[in-house]
This record gives structure tokens, sequence and C-alpha cells, in this order.
């Protein structure tokens, strides 16, 4: 795959469609490579006569790497002792410099959990490059909000796999308690994916730290109410991982934005949900082509 200089380290991404048709750019959930953006939805989208990217985020995928900064330890953080490895504005960041590699002064911006808030953080950052947002599974920073259900947490806080094999098993493991209980889980297809996942580019250190600075991010609530741009606000109402209060306290603090919440979804994008998410996301879009 390409990769492109962008904030002074290496980005990984892909393309579909036509690059004179109206860019899309998806971002990526904690840990997650930009093979976690079904490659069916990423087609089907270009076919809809959009440019669609997916990137690695930095320490993920083929992205740069962070593992000199170390696992950073939250009491020390929390001390002040050491200084987080990288912020979600940092991220965002990224994403604005991929998009100065290809070429683009805007695109519609497309964030999923973690991805979602770093999504956020761009259209509060790069306003006028953000053709439309939508924020999917995310919340605001606000700590009272959008928190994981106990058993949920224990899959985040999981120890690493060490193992091809210990990787897929933890991936079968948090699609049962994670995912969407109104769709059926395909254990072969999980199985397939997390394997895969594993076979590009395994790295648990990287989760860390992106986890770091989800932890350590501001509340944008005050500053979402700047955010200009149409807003679509994707939750589903079984999340155990970001509660559906996230969604709804996302949706409240934008002007305009749109809420939709779906029965039956869990935290993940499953294939049986894919053609109504592309139908949501491509009519959103065309508010601003």
């Amino acid at each position: 795959m390409p990769t492109a200089s962008a904030n002074e380290l290496m980005i990984e991404y892909e393309t579909f469609g036509d690059a004179n048709c109206a860019p899309v750019l998806l971002i990526a959930g904690l840990g997650d490579q930009l093979t976690a953006w079904d490659e069916d939805l990423c087609r089907a989208l270009a076919r809809d006569d959009f440019y669609v990217i997916r990137y690695d985020n930095r320490d993920a995928g083929g992205s740069t790497w962070f593992d000199d900064a170390g696992e950073p330890d939250v009491a020390e953080l929390l001390a002040g002792t050491v200084a987080l490895p990288y912020s979600m504005a940092d991220m965002a960041t990224d994403a604005a410099r991929l998009l100065d590699a290809l070429g683009l002064a805007s695109a519609h911006v497309v964030g999923v959990s973690m991805g979602a808030m770093i999504a956020q953080t761009f259209a509060i950052s790069y306003s006028e490059r953000t053709r439309t947002l939508t924020s999917i599974m995310g919340s605001t920073g606000d700590p009272r909000i959008g928190q994981p259900h106990p058993d949920a947490l224990g899959i985040l806080l999981a120890p690493a796999p060490t193992t091809r094999d210990e990787a897929i098993a933890q991936g079968v493991t948090a699609s049962r308690v994670l995912g969407s209980p109104g769709f059926p889980l395909d254990e072969g297809l999980t199985r397939d994916q997390a394997g895969a996942a594993y076979d590009r580019a395994f790295h648990p250190s990287g989760e860390v730290r992106q986890m770091a600075a989800i932890i350590f991010q501001e509340d944008r609530t005050a500053k979402l109410a700047e955010v200009s741009a149409a807003t679509l606000v994707i939750h589903g109402e079984a999340d155990r991982l970001v509660d559906p209060s996230g969604g709804e306290a996302t949706a409240a603090a934008i002007p305009g934005a749109r809420l939709k919440l779906v029965a039956g979804l869990g935290h993940d994008l499953p294939s049986g949900y894919l053609d109504e998410l592309v139908t949501d996301l491509g009519q959103h879009f065309r508010q601003r082509v």
C-alpha cells in the first residue's frame, strides 16, 4: 500500500474510486488498522461517486510506530512525571497532513469509536476542511458519559495476546461481548479478520499508547458547539463499549446534528448493517458534495 509523509511521520493509506470525486476520509478506532473499514463498504461508496481514503492511524498498521516512547504508565501520566506520547489533537493533525499529501483541500470526515473522537477534533480544528462530519460510536470526551459496561471494560483491559492463535481467540471473544446482538455473528469471518490483522501488523504496545490518548483527551463539549459542518451521529443502542449516552451527548453538543440510534447494533459494523450505513452516508455526504 502507498505511504505519505504527514506530520513528520509516515502514514499508510489506501484509496478507492475516482480521485476527481468528493473525498471521504475514514478514520479507524482503537488499535484498528485501515483494514477494519470493510472493503465492501469502501467499494460501495466509491460506486456511489465518492473517492474513499482509509488509512492507518499512527502506532497502527503500516504507519509510524512510537515504540521509542515506551508504554505509558497511567499513574505517572496522572502525576505529570511523564509526557503523554501524543494526543487526540496530534492524531487529527495526522489526518489533515494526509489530506495535504494527497492534494485534497477538504473531505467528508468519518470516524468510528476512537476514530470518531479524532474526527470530532478534526472538525473543531480544521472546520474549513470538513465537508461533513460523521461520528460513529463516539463520545465527547466528557468522562461522565459514554463509559463502558464492566464486561466490556474487561475486554479492553485484557492482557495482549502473544501468539496468532491467542489473537484470533481474543478477537472472537471480543466480538461476542462487544458485537451486535441484532446481527448474526459470523465466527469464521471474525477469525479470518483477526488472523489477517495479526499477520499484517501485530502491535499491542501501539494500542496502549492510543488508549492513553483517549484517557487523557479533553472534554470537547463546548468546542463542539462551534462545529459548523453538517453532522451525522450514529450509535448502536446495544453498544457496551461506548455507552449510547456518548452518541447522544455528541449530537446534543453540535448544532443541527442528526442522531441515529440503531437497534441491535453494538460496538462493531457487521456486514448485515453495511448497506444501511452506505445509504445513510451517501445521503449525508450529498448535503455538501
